[in-house]
């Protein structure tokens, strides 16, 4: 931790003594520094900008009151810490919007108030609680994840051995039938076991070696899916780009991310097909930089966030939360497996899948990390 005494970071604030953020910058939580009693902002964390939509300049002179409105649980909390009953209050409570603010809508959060050693100086943290639960709920998709994906290695590997000795005894069957009506019989076996070679061999493919990584740009990657989708249905289907052109390029293997995403669109377009008739089937690829960021328990300065977004029925709700998981599909005839080969390759670039839906409004959210190396400036 630096050991310099930086000093109030937004010009005509009201004075305090000096302090350290330190590692401050570093936490996940979203935190702010203000003075007592005007309540005025002297520190911002980056975590704490993300979380408000708004730039450490932007909040210049403001105070909690502006930021949260009239919170009357948040008062208490401050004038029980201020006034010395507790040295630090914490609780869970609502956050309500700024007004401004990209995202309107009100946050629940525990909420962390405190005394600083600096004199006349207060701390609040806070941490929205369904972002917590969304932590929780990766962690524990990511175990089961894992646990299917050995499952299904050791599966796929117990059926591929068996499975050539069957093609190639139907084939030799097939030259000694006296009748060719029946080597009809045979030719169903044969088939039915190159389609099975064809499904142990995408269960296997994620986990072999995978290609070499180089730095690419993630909107060719995404225009070269769009390309192939409309490409196979070029009636009815709108594909909307929504691209933030400033991300840089992404160090990853770009046939993994195009065969990821790839999968996730070919998915919409198919349960779009009624949609398509009329018109009225959209889809939304949407781009923008993410900041300090956590996944899996590891912190990130930067991160891709991409959203493919559909406007069709929704995914049935008995397998909203198995999706990810092999063989389990809403589509007649669907194999099970796009959705589990995508979180597989995001998974190997370090990032994450998750997805919500409803009628009317599917959102797949991938994000992908940048590293160290690949942030220039």
């Amino acid at each position: 931790m630096s050991a310099t005494l930086l000093r109030n970071p937004f010009k005509g604030a009201a004075a305090a003594a000096p302090f350290v953020p330190g590692l401050l910058e570093h936490l996940p939580n979203a935190l702010v520094v203000f003075t007592m009693p005007t309540l005025q902002l002297i520190y911002v964390n980056p975590a704490a900008e993300a979380a408000l939509d708004l730039s450490r300049k932007s909040l210049q002179g403001r105070s909690i009151t502006e930021l949260f409105g009239h919170n009357e649980a948040l008062k208490d909390m401050i004038a029980e810490v201020s006034e010395g009953r507790v040295v630090m209050q914490r609780q869970e409570m609502v956050l309500d919007s700024l007004p401004g603010r990209i995202h309107q809508e009100s946050i629940p959060a525990h909420v962390v108030v405190a005394m600083l050693e600096t004199p006349n100086l207060m701390m609040m943290d806070w941490f929205p609680i369904d972002q917590q639960i969304s932590s929780e709920r990766d962690e524990r998709v990511f175990q089961q994840v894992e646990a299917n994906k050995e499952l299904m290695r050791n599966l796929a590997h117990e059926i591929k051995n068996p499975l050539g000795g069957i093609r190639g005894a139907a084939q030799l069957l097939e030259f000694e039938l006296p009748e060719k009506n029946l080597r009809e019989y045979t030719q169903v076996i044969v088939k039915e076991s190159d389609r099975l070679q064809t499904l142990v061999d995408r269960l296997l493919a994620p986990h072999r070696k995978a290609h070499e990584m180089e730095f690419f740009n993630v909107h060719e990657a995404l225009e070269r899916v769009r390309s192939l989708v409309l490409a196979e249905f070029p009636h009815g289907l709108s594909i909307i780009r929504n691209y933030d052109t400033s991300l840089p390029d992404l160090l990853g293997d770009q046939e993994q991310l195009i065969q990821a995403v790839l999968n996730i669109v070919h998915n919409a377009a198919q349960v779009l097909q009624d949609d398509m008739k009329i018109g009225n089937a959209q889809i939304e690829l949407k781009t923008r930089v993410a900041r300090s960021v956590t996944i899996a328990k590891m912190r990130y300065k930067m991160a891709v966030d991409l959203h493919v977004i559909d406007n069709g029925p929704g995914i049935p709700e008995e397998i909203r939360d198995r999706i990810f998981f092999p063989l389990v599909s809403g589509r007649e005839g669907g194999s099970g497996l796009g959705l589990t080969l995508a979180q597989t390759f995001v998974q190997q670039h370090q990032g994450f899948i998750t997805c919500e839906s409803r009628p009317g409004l599917t959102d797949f959210h991938l994000q992908i990390p940048y590293r160290k190396q690949e942030i220039v400036g």
